[in-house]
This record gives structure tokens, C-alpha cells and sequence, in this order.
């Protein structure tokens, strides 16, 4: 009768199986080891999202603007950007006037309470498209138009817009800032059928900027 010998339980934790079963831990656990330094590496290496080529398309479009608007049109997209600073307005003249279909400010402290009522009423604004043209007429002296979207958000509703602002500027400072939204002139007394019609729309415009212009404190920048 044939005997077949088995290895004992005893057997198995000799010293050749002990070290087998060693090995094979070891193994694995290098194997873990080095996916897990491989999956770190992978993570610095995966490339962030680049701002370089978007900081450099920006300085491209400076880089096409004209002698007349190059000093301006950084401090028009802070302006409809929400983000008005006190320095922002050192474009505008003194007696400088602003007007658009929803309010018109005279003087620079109340074009200051238009632009700094904004991130007042509105949760996102920006420019998000422009394109500039400008007719330098004299050294320092001209028209700027910008032709552009723009792009805002209050209580949670989304507007979007086309525009065509107009600039007139004297010296190198803007003295009238217009916003034609839908690229449509301004309704007023010289521009609609009706001039009582247009001398209305010009009076409910005043009224708003004069309104703003006191609930802003007058113009007055912020300390922060």
C-alpha cells in the first residue's frame, strides 16, 4: 500500500516556508510603496490651471491699445468690474459727466457713487468681451469707443449685455462717459421724436444718480 507523506502544520512554519512567506509580504509591500510614492509624484507633477497665457493675453491687448486709451481701459474694467478703487477714477476730469440708460452723475464724486453703488446691488459684474477703437483727434485729445459684453449677477439672476460705451477725452482725462446699452443712443431730447418724452427720460435719469449719490455717501471712497 502506497504511503503518501504530507507535510505537518509543523512543517509548514519551518524556515524555507517562513522565509517564502516573508518575501511575498515584503513584496507587496514595496509594491504599495512605490504606487503610493508614484501616485504623489504624479500629483506635483499634474499642471495647475495656467494663468500665465491668460496674464499674457491681457498685456497682448494693452499691447494693441492706442497712446489715447492705453492709461484708460485698465480703469474701465475695474469700474464695470466691481472692483472701483479711489485711484481708478484719475481718468476722469473734475466736471467730467457719466450717463447711461438707467442713471447720469455729474462731477466725479457722483460718477464715484455710480461705479462704487455697484458692488453695492450687484453679486458679479464684469466685462467679459470688449473691443476698442479710438480717433485721437490731438495729442491727449479724442474719442474712445468700446464695443463689449458685459455680464452681471443680482439676486441670484443672471444679465447679460451688449454695449457701446463712449469716451470723450481732453487732456488725457475722460470729460463724458457714455453707456449706450444694446449699442442704442440714449433717449433724450435731441434723440427721440417727442422731446418732452426725452426731457423726461433725461429728469428720471438725474433723479436716480442723484439718489444713489446720497445713499453712497456722497461720492465718498471706501477705507478699504
Amino acid at each position: 500500500m502506497l504511503h503518501v507523506s504530507l507535510p505537518s502544520p509543523t512543517s509548514i512554519l519551518n524556515p524555507p516556508f517562513r522565509q517564502f512567506r516573508v518575501s511575498v509580504l515584503l513584496l507587496k509591500k514595496n509594491n504599495i510603496m512605490a504606487q503610493t510614492v508614484n501616485d504623489k509624484v504624479g500629483a506635483k507633477e499634474k499642471p495647475s490651471e495656467d494663468n500665465t497665457n491668460k496674464g499674457q493675453e491681457g498685456n497682448d491687448h494693452e499691447k494693441q491699445l492706442g497712446t489715447l486709451s492705453r492709461n484708460i481701459i485698465p480703469h474701465i474694467l475695474n469700474l464695470y468690474g466691481c472692483s472701483a478703487k479711489a485711484r481708478d477714477f484719475e481718468i476722469y476730469a473734475p466736471n467730467a459727466t457719466f450717463e447711461d440708460p438707467f442713471m447720469s452723475a455729474n462731477g466725479l464724486k457722483q460718477i464715484k457713487s455710480a461705479f462704487y453703488s455697484l458692488s453695492k446691488i450687484l453679486s458679479e459684474g464684469k466685462m467679459v468681451e470688449y473691443s476698442v477703437q479710438e480717433n485721437e483727434t490731438s495729442p491727449g485729445c479724442g474719442e474712445i469707443l468700446i464695443d463689449n459684453k458685459q455680464h452681471y449677477k443680482v439676486i441670484g439672476k443672471t444679465i447679460d449685455l451688449t454695449s457701446l460705451i463712449a469716451l470723450q477725452v481732453e487732456h488725457g482725462k475722460i470729460i463724458r462717459h457714455e453707456d449706450r446699452w444694446g449699442k442704442v443712443a440714449l433717449k433724450n431730447r435731441h434723440t427721440v421724436s417727442v422731446p418732452l418724452v426725452g426731457r423726461v427720460a433725461e429728469g428720471l435719469r438725474k433723479c436716480t444718480g442723484l439718489i444713489t449719490h446720497l445713499m453712497m455717501g456722497f461720492g465718498k471712497d471706501p477705507t478699504s
